[in-house]
């Protein structure tokens, strides 16, 4: 198996003088995908960062501001692109295949002589792929999901821009076809969670509402899971740049506490 392999590395400009970014092709069921790997330069051993995007597509594309900002933090970062996106090879398809994707960056991560624990990040439709990939991988460190997706369905119910689009991709409506929607949606398998959860989300979300967050927390409650909640009572899918800084470093002094625990 070559999951996880890096077969070309190629240097990327950095928006921050204390992380190194570097654009990297590697092996995820046979096709070769892109993604942002982002090292702080004076860290000797970090933690590892998987970041998850959302979106689809040109939309919701990976921010090198946004990598940098979390490896500024600490941690050697590694953000997959998704197949058949710049220059990817495949066709990305919402949370079905396309979880290999971040499957094998897992493993990429895993294989960095740096890396420590890895902990697992997921940015609304990204919030799925975190889950799945804490399913897949039981010795993730603790994952995070921000105004993230948990049920697919309910997804569908609810934006009516993307319904065309979820149609094409999954092959149908939950109507038709719940299974195909029940593979995509991590509720159902949570007993298979090791890790520890955070769940942030504003409850003003109209691109995916808060009611995602809390299916996802009295899913892991009913089984006694570790989860904590921080929950923006007046914030939409978009938190303003000074609440997002102090998040993300809330969240990072949070990620490496777990580092301790676990």
């Amino acid at each position: 198996m070559n999951d996880g392999k890096i077969v070309a590395i190629n240097r990327f400009p950095s928006p921050n003088p204390t992380v190194e970014l570097m654009e990297i092709t590697y092996i995820s069921n046979g096709l070769k995908v892109k993604g942002l790997l982002a090292e702080p330069k004076y860290e000797e051993v970090s933690d590892g960062f998987l970041y998850l995007r959302g979106g689809i597509k040109n939309v919701g594309k990976v921010r090198p501001a946004r990598i940098a900002q979390f490896a500024s933090e600490g941690f050697i970062v590694f953000a997959p692109y998704y197949r058949g996106n710049q220059g990817g090879e495949g066709n990305e398809d919402f949370a079905g295949e396309d979880r290999e994707d971040a499957f094998s960056a897992f493993l990429l991560l895993k294989s960095l002589p740096k890396v420590r624990d890895i902990h697992v990040f997921g940015f609304s439709r990204g919030g799925v792929m975190a889950l799945l990939t804490g399913i897949q991988f039981p010795e993730a460190a603790s994952i995070v999901t921000w105004g993230g997706v948990s049920d697919m369905s309910l997804t569908y119910r609810e934006r009516k821009d993307l319904r065309r689009m979820m149609k094409r991709v999954i092959g149908g409506t939950p109507d038709k076809y719940p299974e195909r929607y029940h593979d995509r949606t991590p509720l159902y398998e949570m007993e298979k969670l090791a890790a520890p959860v955070l769940i942030i989300h504003g409850a003003l979300d109209d691109n995916v509402s808060v009611e995602h967050a809390y299916r996802l927390e009295r899913r892991l409650r009913a089984l006694d899971k570790m989860v904590e909640c921080w929950y923006f009572a007046e914030l939409t899918h978009y938190f303003p740049p000074a609440v997002n800084r102090k998040v993300v470093e809330d969240l990072a002094k949070w990620m490496k506490s777990q580092h301790k625990r676990w």
